[in-house]
């Protein structure tokens, strides 16, 4: 009695317990599975191939109207939220490594702060699709995951970078030029290739050739936004919502049969998506030396993420409310794009405490507050509503 995401993610994780068990016993069936999720990057496959698809499949869903009107809480949390995340995570996590006399540097506490910070908009669209949130904050939760991915990214290049010592130090002039070409670079491909898209289909009514126009959107997208390294979610999750709030008609049968299409993609690629996740398990068998800075880490994005949101509705709002701040924090979702980022980390003395630790945050985020989410929602829902006068 699951929820399909996480039902998935729980399987797949209790199948590579069984796997790393039966290695014991023997060898060869554990070398098999091993060696075979050894040949899957991981990091490349999410990355290069499925992430574009994911994230205008979500788009494409995703009511520009709404987004519209909270704009500017989404632009602050996917800006400033992420920044203030990264570096109190960083801070944090030092401290702590500190403390267990792991020795981590500063540097490379901030680089891990840069790729756990954002929110994933793939497990946020697959586990706020059945909650009860209410439709605002749905909004500003959706809308924040993504477009967070754009600074993030910019913010881990350039850490990265820093922590490779044999990489020039950036200037300000290059971040700014980095990130100009990242962040914007991507949203005016996904304007240019979706407005584009949006006009051949508005002129076909064939459903096959509309389907394939879809698909060579996605493609171009990530090809194009690759070939002049510019973001590829942001270009992906503009040219979504391009097509899908100016060429969807309700009244067109093909362009609705090409909303379900994605609709089913949207799920297939997900679930192979969180299967992965979880069996990423078998490849890391180093967590059970990380078990302690893992489990503190998952308390530490949770105080960083609390942090991050409500700074910037302070700032917006002038008060609190700590309703909202409370699911906001708890629906701040993070998932595979995390782990893809820190398998992309060239090896060094730290990678294998950061992959560890972010693995914990990561399965704790989609199990466990995905499961807890619509708890948490009735129960401060209930409590903020006020008690109807008997007549």
């Amino acid at each position: 009695k699951l929820p399909d995401t996480i039902g998935v993610v729980a399987i797949s994780m209790i199948l590579s317990i069984v796997i790393l068990a039966a290695g014991r016993i023997s060898n060869g069936f554990s070398n098999t599975i091993v060696s075979l999720a050894h040949s899957i990057d991981f990091s490349k496959t999410l990355l290069d191939v499925m992430l574009g698809f994911l994230l205008f499949a979500g788009a494409l869903h995703f009511d520009y109207q709404k987004l519209k009107e909270q704009r500017l809480p989404v632009f602050i949390l996917s800006t400033l939220g992420v920044v203030i995340s990264a570096g109190v995570f960083g801070i944090l996590f030092w401290l702590t490594t500190q403390l267990l006399h792991l020795n981590t540097p500063l540097i490379y506490c901030f680089l891990f702060g840069a790729l756990i910070s954002p929110t994933d908009p793939i497990a946020v669209g697959a586990i706020l699709k059945k909650s009860k949130i209410p439709p605002r904050i749905h909004t500003i939760i959706s809308g924040e995951s993504l477009f967070n991915d754009g600074l993030g990214l910019v913010m881990f290049v350039i850490l990265l970078n820093i922590a490779d010592q044999s990489q020039t130090n950036y200037s300000l002039i290059e971040i700014a030029k980095l990130f100009a070409r990242e962040v914007l670079g991507g949203v005016c491909i996904g304007l240019i290739l979706g407005y584009a898209a949006h006009r051949l289909i508005e002129s076909i009514t064939d459903f096959q050739t509309i389907l394939l126009i879809s698909i060579a959107l996605v493609l171009g997208v990530a090809d194009i936004a690759s070939q002049f390294h510019a973001s590829i979610p942001l270009a992906a999750v503009t040219a979504g919502l391009c097509v899908g709030n100016k060429s969807l008609d309700k009244t067109n049968v093909a362009r609705q049969f090409l909303n379900r299409i994605w609709q089913l993609l949207d799920e297939v690629l997900n679930t192979i998506l969180f299967v992965m996740i979880g069996l990423q398990l078998v490849i890391m068998p180093f967590l059970r030396h990380y078990w302690l800075i893992g489990c503190l880490s998952i308390i530490i994005i949770l105080t960083a993420r609390l942090i991050s949101v409500t700074f910037p509705v302070i700032f917006l709002l002038r008060k609190v409310n700590f309703s909202n701040l409370s699911i906001l924090t708890w629906a701040g979702l993070r998932g595979g794009i995390s782990i893809a980022m820190a398998l992309s980390l060239p090896n060094s003395p730290y990678r294998e405490i950061i992959l560890s630790s972010c693995y914990f945050i990561v399965i704790f985020s989609i199990i466990v507050q995905g499961l807890t989410l619509n708890k948490l929602v009735e129960k401060l829902v209930k409590v903020k509503s006020p008690t109807p006068k008997k007549s």
